[in-house]
């Protein structure tokens, strides 16, 4: 009985195949492994921006809402959804940005609210607007803000920047809560309407309040006075976040000389602050898009003061410190926003990808020279199989199905397509053949020897 060995491959079926299949079949586990490296090093290191975005802005009506409206129209031009939200102001802006829970990704936040808190996980796209405090009273000749103890003072909302910043820079002047001085949650037009009626002798006004129609309305009053703080310059330094700013002569009415002399004035900055987790594609779209919105001219800014690296309470990002300097990269420049991003982000990630795939093109040849031998391998198998059968006392019926087998082999050969770089190992192969043949031949006469 013949000893069991694998069957001989269908050699006819097996090799007809062009070699070109062989190199595309030993590219193919390559190619493959490469694309999933690479879609898990975009995907895990460097992942897409998202399309959705959430700011919180502030009240309804207030400056903060119409520039983050402004923001959300230009984003939606490059595919990006800004999700705004209400909120009373910069202090729950910046509670928001410190909250995890709060799904907020970034906030207008007033410089001078986040003292003595720490604010390590968020990061400055820049300053994007003054917020001047403009301080109306009843009287004149007022300069200074210690003039104003003892009196009734309007000094904004509780919950407020306005209010926040009132009370640091007063307390500064030895004016606190419960002393001589009188402290009324009162902003906007209810301080400017309790001023204008005598029920407060002056109101601290800061951002959406600092109107031009307002403060021409309240210069226009006989009796009220916008105070000039000569002290400015001392403000800006012991309060680093306070900026020295001025209302010159006739830049609320040139007719009538609205004010008659410069005004002193100092106020924080509005910065545009986000969480560390901000994609960097995305903080280049805001920063143009405070570009489009804020860099336009005002009652005091000139034209492309605005956004600015200058910011107090928040660390300037990166990718921030790098558009002010240079502006958008080439390919932000020259491809729309979603592709631009894909492409930037495949460039900067081609080196650690290098590292994976250059090695793994190399094992193409290697693959590609183990597909070719490995038939040529079976061939072995099948020969090994047959050489021994005809080492054993075999019936004349099992010889000539070897001598079959090695036929077919024969055959299978004369249709072979193999790369002239292996036809060393194919013509070896017919040469074991002959000699497989040839022994079987000779076992056969010496078991069946002829007569004389």
């Amino acid at each position: 009985m013949r000893r069991h060995r694998p069957p001989p491959p269908n050699f006819l079926r097996d090799h007809a195949h062009p070699a070109w299949r062989d190199l595309a079949l030993s590219a193919l586990p390559v190619a493959a492994f490469c694309i999933v490296v690479i879609g898990l090093v975009v995907w895990l290191v460097n992942p897409a921006p998202p399309r959705t975005i959430t700011l919180s802005a502030g009240p309804t009506d207030s400056s903060f809402m119409q520039m983050a409206q402004a923001y959300r129209e230009i984003l939606a031009r490059n595919g990006v959804k800004l999700k705004v939200i209400e909120s009373d102001g910069s202090v729950q802006n910046l509670d928001r940005l410190l909250d995890p829970k709060q799904h907020v990704d970034l906030a207008f936040v007033q410089g001078g609210i986040a003292d003595g808190r720490d604010v390590s996980s968020l990061m400055s796209l820049g300053s994007v607007a003054y917020l001047p405090m403009v301080v109306f009273y009843r009287g004149s000749g007022f300069t200074q803000l210690s003039q104003l103890d003892g009196k009734r003072i309007a000094i904004g909302r509780v919950g407020s920047g306005t209010r926040e910043l009132a009370l640091r820079l007063l307390d500064a002047n030895g004016m606190e809560p419960g002393g001589d001085s009188t402290f009324l949650p009162l902003d906007g037009l209810q301080a400017a309407t309790a001023l204008v009626s005598g029920n407060v002798e002056a109101a601290i006004l800061s951002g959406d309040s600092t109107t031009r129609a307002l403060m021409q309305r309240l210069l226009g009053i006989p009796g009220i006075s916008v105070m000039s703080i000569d002290e400015a310059s001392a403000y800006t330094r012991l309060f680093p976040y306070l900026e020295n700013m001025d209302l010159p002569p006739g830049v609320l009415d040139l007719r009538r000389r609205v004010p008659p002399e410069t005004v002193h004035l100092i106020g924080p900055t509005v910065e545009l602050v986000a969480r560390d987790t901000l994609h960097p594609a995305l903080s280049d779209l805001l920063i143009e898009a405070a570009t489009e919105v804020n860099g336009a001219p005002g009652l005091l800014q000139r034209a492309g003061e605005f956004p600015s690296a200058a910011v107090h309470d928040f660390r300037v990002s990166e990718d921030a410190t790098r558009y002010y300097k240079s502006g958008k990269s080439f390919w932000y420049r020259a491809l729309p926003f979603w592709l631009a991003s894909v492409t930037d982000r495949l460039v900067v990630l081609l080196l650690p990808l290098a590292v994976l795939v250059i090695p793994a093109l190399r094992l193409i040849p290697a693959l590609y020279r183990w597909r070719v031998r490995s038939r040529i391998y079976r061939y072995y198998g099948t020969l090994i199989a047959i050489e021994r059968d005809a080492l054993k006392h075999t019936s004349e019926d099992e010889r000539r199905a070897l001598r079959d087998e090695l036929d077919e082999i024969e055959r299978s050969l004369n249709t072979v397509r193999m790369p002239l770089a292996y036809a060393d190992a194919f013509y070896v192969l017919r040469e074991h053949i002959g000699f497989v043949r040839m022994h079987l031949e000779t076992n056969e006469s010496r078991l069946h020897p002829q007569p004389h």
